[in-house]
C-alpha cells in the first residue's frame, strides 16, 4: 500500500485511522483498556534501520523510493484516546491516529498486536478482580504464554486491579509489586516434606506461604504450624475442591491456633471459579492461564480503519466501508459517558459534530502531538482510573454471564 501511495501521490493525504471494536468478545458487558503507555513507549523507537532497510532490498518487497521513504520514516502525527483503565463499549473510538496516509498506514499492526493484547488481557482481569471482592489475586501465568506476553500480561493485569504479579520482569521494567510461593518441585526435591518447610522458613521467614498439598494436605498444615508457629504466613491449595478443601483448613488452622494464617488457592481459576469461590475461607488467588489468554477471549477484536481523508481540495471528509456484516462509521470522533444524576453511566457518547454533550464526561486525551509524546503518566493512575469507570457502570456490567453491554454506544 504504501509503496503504491508513493506511486502516486496519495501518500502525503493527510488521513484519520481509529481504533474500536464492533463487539465485545465473547458478549461481555464491558471492555478495559490497556497498553496505552506501552503504545507511548515504543513509537519515539518506531524506525527502520539498516539491517530491517537491507532485508526489505534483499527480498525485494518493497522498491527503492519506499525503501528511501522508510530509511526516514519518524512519524510527525498526533494521537488522542481512551486513557488506560477507563471502560470501552462496541464503538468506542479508543484510539485516534492522524498524520499522512504514509507515515499512520506503518502504525497499524503495531498498535493493534499492543492494544488487541494488552485490552484483552485487562478486561479478563477486571471481571477475575470484580469476582474476587476484596481478595487479592497473583497474576501467575508466565509460564503459559510467550515470553514478552507475560511482561505485558502483568502489566495489564496490574491496571485492572490484581494485586501482584510472579514476572519479576514486569516488576523492573513497570514497577508492578511482585509476589511468588515454592512449587512442588522444592518439597519433592527434599527427603521429606518436614525439611523441605524447614528450609524455605529458614530462608525466607515465617511469613512465607507453604504449599502443603504434595501429599497429605492435613499433615502438611500440621507440620507447617509446627515449625512456623502461629505466626505463619500463608499455605497453599493447589488441587481438588477448592472451597471443600478450603473450609477443612481454616478449620484445623484455627484449632492449631493459626488464626493469622491466610489460604491462598491456584489451580486454573477463571473468573467463573473465583465467583464460585466466594463463600469459601480462601484469603487470596493465584491466576495464571485463564488470565494471559484472555478467559477465552484472547483479542479485543480491535481494528484499525481509515474514517477521514483529505480531498484534491485539501477538505477533510469522512470515509467509511459499507462491507457486509463490517460497516464503519466516517468521521473524527470525540466520546462522552452519559451519566444519570447519580453518577451512574447510562450510555457512551459517540459524536462526530465536536459538541459536548449535557450530563456527559469526556473520555478522550490528547496523547501525541506532531509527533511528541505528551500523554504519558503512571501504572498506578491507569489503576485508580479503572476502580473509578467500573464504579459508574450500571450493576449490569458485574454479570459474568453473556449480554449485552452494560451501557448502549450511542453515535451521534
Amino acid at each position: 500500500m504504501l509503496q503504491a501511495a508513493l506511486r502516486d501521490g496519495t501518500a502525503s493525504r493527510r488521513v484519520v485511522f481509529e481504533v474500536f471494536a464492533r463487539h465485545l468478545p465473547g458478549e461481555r458487558r464491558y471492555g478495559v483498556v490497556a497498553g496505552i503507555g506501552r503504545l507511548l513507549e515504543i513509537l519515539p523507537d518506531f524506525r527502520f534501520g539498516e539491517d530491517d532497510l537491507a532485508f526489505l532490498r534483499e527480498n525485494r518487497v518493497v522498491d527503492e523510493p519506499t525503501l528511501e521513504f522508510l530509511a526516514g520514516y519518524r512519524f510527525s502525527g498526533s494521537l488522542s484516546g481512551y486513557r488506560e483503565g477507563e471502560c470501552y463499549f462496541p464503538g468506542s473510538p479508543i484510539v485516534t491516529v492522524e498524520g499522512t496516509f504514509a507515515e499512520t498506514v506503518l502504525l497499524e499492526t503495531v498498535v493493534l498486536s499492543i492494544l488487541n493484547h494488552d485490552c484483552a488481557i485487562a478486561t479478563a482481569a477486571s471481571r477475575m478482580v470484580h469476582a474476587a471482592g476484596s481478595r487479592p489475586i497473583i497474576e501467575m501465568g508466565s509460564r503459559r504464554t510467550h515470553e514478552e506476553a507475560a511482561v505485558a500480561a502483568a502489566r495489564a493485569a496490574y491496571v485492572s486491579g490484581f494485586a501482584s504479579t510472579s514476572n519479576l520482569m514486569a516488576g523492573r521494567r513497570y514497577g508492578v509489586p511482585t509476589a511468588g510461593t515454592a512449587a512442588h518441585a522444592f518439597t519433592l526435591l527434599h527427603d521429606s516434606e518436614r525439611q523441605a518447610f524447614r528450609a524455605q522458613l529458614d530462608a525466607l521467614g515465617t511469613g512465607t506461604t507453604l504449599l502443603v498439598d504434595t501429599y497429605d494436605v492435613a499433615e502438611a498444615v500440621r507440620i507447617g504450624v509446627e515449625l512456623a508457629g502461629p505466626d505463619l504466613g500463608a499455605i497453599r491449595l493447589d488441587s481438588g475442591d477448592l472451597g471443600e478443601l478450603a473450609c477443612e483448613v481454616r478449620e484445623q488452622l484455627d484449632a492449631l491456633g493459626a488464626h493469622k494464617t491466610r489460604i491462598v488457592v491456584t489451580s486454573d481459576l477463571d473468573e467463573y471459579a473465583i465467583a464460585a469461590l466466594a463463600a469459601a475461607p480462601v484469603d487470596g488467588y493465584g491466576v495464571g492461564t485463564a488470565l494471559v489468554t484472555g478467559s477465552g477471549a484472547p483479542t479485543a477484536a480491535l481494528v484499525y480503519k481509515l474514517v477521514a481523508r483529505e480531498d484534491a481540495d485539501g477538505v477533510m471528509r469522512p470515509v467509511a466501508k459499507r462491507s457486509v456484516g463490517k460497516p464503519s462509521r466516517g468521521g473524527r470522533k470525540e466520546a462522552y459517558r452519559r451519566l444519570d444524576p447519580s453518577g451512574t453511566a447510562v450510555a457512551e457518547l459517540v459524536v462526530v459534530s465536536g459538541e459536548r454533550p449535557a450530563d456527559a464526561r469526556p473520555l478522550r486525551a490528547e496523547l501525541v502531538r506532531r509527533g511528541e509524546v505528551v500523554g504519558r503518566e503512571s501504572l498506578d493512575a491507569g489503576r485508580e482510573r479503572h476502580r473509578g469507570a467500573f464504579a459508574e457502570l450500571p450493576l449490569t456490567a458485574h454479570q459474568l454471564s453473556r449480554g449485552d453491554a452494560a451501557i448502549p454506544t450511542v453515535f451521534d
